[in-house]
């Protein structure tokens, strides 16, 4: 990718500088460009990327000192790697963690111990490679990574300078032609749960997409995965047979619980089980290797009866194990934020599989919080982008019986009153939305009993708008009204129903995007964007 000669980009060396080249390299025509040809033909930006690696004077063999743990999946892997990292760091190893997307700020992608790295240590690193990069990019046809290849590039590099332990790495999209699939020898490879998601990239069977995946194995290196369907769990046994990589089927955390007792886990969920289970077998694979250098918390095999004999060994236990598990933390996933008497559920599933979690994990805490309070208002903000199938997601979260279910863009603030093309697209999609809604609850004999006026929707222009409504702010002066058309005019705050003003407690459910959570998230946590860790 060349920059054009007109864009205006601040290149001054500042963590700002650094993030409006980081957002053209996102952006601009040529990488979008790219971005659709790798569609066509992913293999040709896979292999462009070990040309920007030594461009960045690091060859593919040093990656094998960063020890990695190398994790893929449909859903669910995020959480594993977040599980693995937080085992392992309370195991007493200084760990890196390489993640995708961010929620609120990009430094939350490159992590050392667990905190996202510190502005100053972002800054000095982006300008170190950014300007390798374009030393050599005449020599190169002009060639400059995309967005992600950027940062992945630039999170190895991380990671070789702070001599980390260990590294998680998660993988962006599928796998055989993944950026990070760069890695020549990591220590050890998983893979979450399996199902349908960039179908376009990636095929549209679960069978072409577990191929794809299963491209992160490597010769002699161990691998482990959950469950899958049969036709899935074949394609997975068969690549690894290809490939020689011993792959195993994890046991479920239950194998562990009838050793040591109930085992807790920091993340929400009955789905986290499996997570953490995957998340178990990839720190043992490393824990085993210094095995013998430790004293305490080390891992020990259990007796032969407590072993299954279909799947992979488990193993007992160690204090520092269960106390990662417990304080395993990860934003958007599961995650409950209660603010006065509004109580925020957030979770970025956006496949069928992830919503049917999400919904599974909403249901059951509203059951023990009705349990415990007076019923209170169910309200549901939701959106989606890309190739998503709305409708499917939407039918889904039915049983949840919501009173109030609200739209809006992935925009944490409102935008100027001249929108432009993409935002109005945004916001039709939004319309979309909230039509196919309506027309699943008049289809729903059961949920019109529920409630006598039927689920309420509304669309708002951002994220902002939407939380404001929910707590009955007013908006200001300066945030405009939008509309598609003069028969549709976005809510105003000002306008709250009477069930919305005299109700006592609120849940809310935010799902369908990561990026809506993630704009939630910049508004009910503020200090996720302003403080630097170091």
């Amino acid at each position: 990718m060349v920059l054009g000669q007109n864009a205006v980009v601040n290149r001054t060396k500042t963590f700002r500088g650094a993030l409006c080249i980081l957002d053209h390299l996102q952006n601009n025509g040529a990488a979008l460009k790219r971005l659709r040809e790798r569609q066509d033909n992913p293999a040709v930006q896979f292999q462009a990327m070990e040309g920007f690696l030594h461009r960045t004077g690091v060859t593919v063999g040093e990656l094998d000192k960063l020890n990695i743990i190398h994790v893929t999946g449909t859903k669910g892997k995020g959480s594993t790697c977040a599980f693995a990292e937080s085992v392992l760091r309370n195991n007493g190893f200084r760990t890196g963690f390489y993640s995708s997307p961010h929620l609120v700020h990009v430094r939350e992608r490159i992590r050392i111990n667990g905190w996202p790295i510190s502005k100053g240590l972002f800054t000095k690193a982006f300008w170190e490679t950014y300007e390798q990069l374009e030393e050599t990019k005449d020599s190169h046809g002009g060639t400059m990574p995309f967005y992600f290849q950027f940062l992945t590039l630039l999170a190895f590099r991380v990671f070789l300078k702070e001599q980390v332990d260990l590294t998680v790495i998660e993988v962006g999209i599928g796998g055989q032609y993944d950026c990070t699939n760069i890695i020549r020898k990591p220590w050890v490879c998983g893979i979450t749960s399996l199902g349908l998601d960039h179908c376009s990239l990636l095929g549209d069977t679960t069978e072409k997409i577990a191929w794809q995946k299963a491209g992160i194995f490597k010769p002699g290196v161990p691998a482990f995965t959950v469950r899958q369907q049969p036709g899935s769990l074949k394609v997975l046994q068969r690549r690894a047979e290809e490939i020689g990589c011993p792959l195993s089927v994890c046991p479920d955390l239950e194998q562990y619980e009838a050793v040591v007792g109930p085992v807790r886990l920091g993340l929400a969920g009955a789905h986290q089980r499996l997570n953490a289970s995957l998340a178990l077998q990839l720190s043992f694979s490393w824990l085993q290797h210094h095995e013998a250098k430790k004293t305490g918390d080390s891992l020990t095999s259990v007796p032969a009866a407590c072993r299954l004999s279909s799947q992979t060994d488990s193993f007992l236990l160690g204090t520092a194990t269960l106390k990662g598990l417990q304080e395993t933390e990860w934003l958007g996933r599961s995650q409950t934020l209660r603010r006065g008497s509004v109580t925020y559920y957030l979770d970025g599933a956006h496949t069928t599989a992830s919503i049917q979690s999400c919904v599974c994990w909403f249901r059951e805490e509203m059951q023990q919080r009705d349990h415990t309070q007076n019923p209170g208002l169910r309200i549901l903000l939701f959106n989606t982008t890309g190739e998503r199938d709305s409708a499917a997601l939407l039918r889904l979260l039915l049983p949840c019986r919501f009173d109030y279910s609200l739209f809006c863009p992935n925009i944490p603030e409102t935008p100027t009153a001249h929108l432009g093309i993409s935002v109005q697209q945004m916001l039709v999609r939004c319309s979309e939305n909230q039509l196919i809604w309506q027309s699943l609850n008049a289809l729903d004999a059961t949920h019109q009993r529920h409630c006598n006026s039927g689920s309420q929707s509304l669309v708002f222009p951002c994220i902002l708008s939407a939380l404001q409504w929910i707590n009955w702010r007013k908006q200001t002066a300066s945030t405009p009204a939008v509309s598609l058309s003069s028969n549709r005019i976005f809510p105003d705050s000002a306008e709250l129903p009477d069930r919305l003003r005299e109700a006592g407690q609120i849940s809310v459910l935010v799902t369908g995007s990561l990026h809506l959570v993630g704009g939630a998230l910049k508004h009910l946590e503020p200090s996720l964007s302003t403080v630097d860790y170091k």
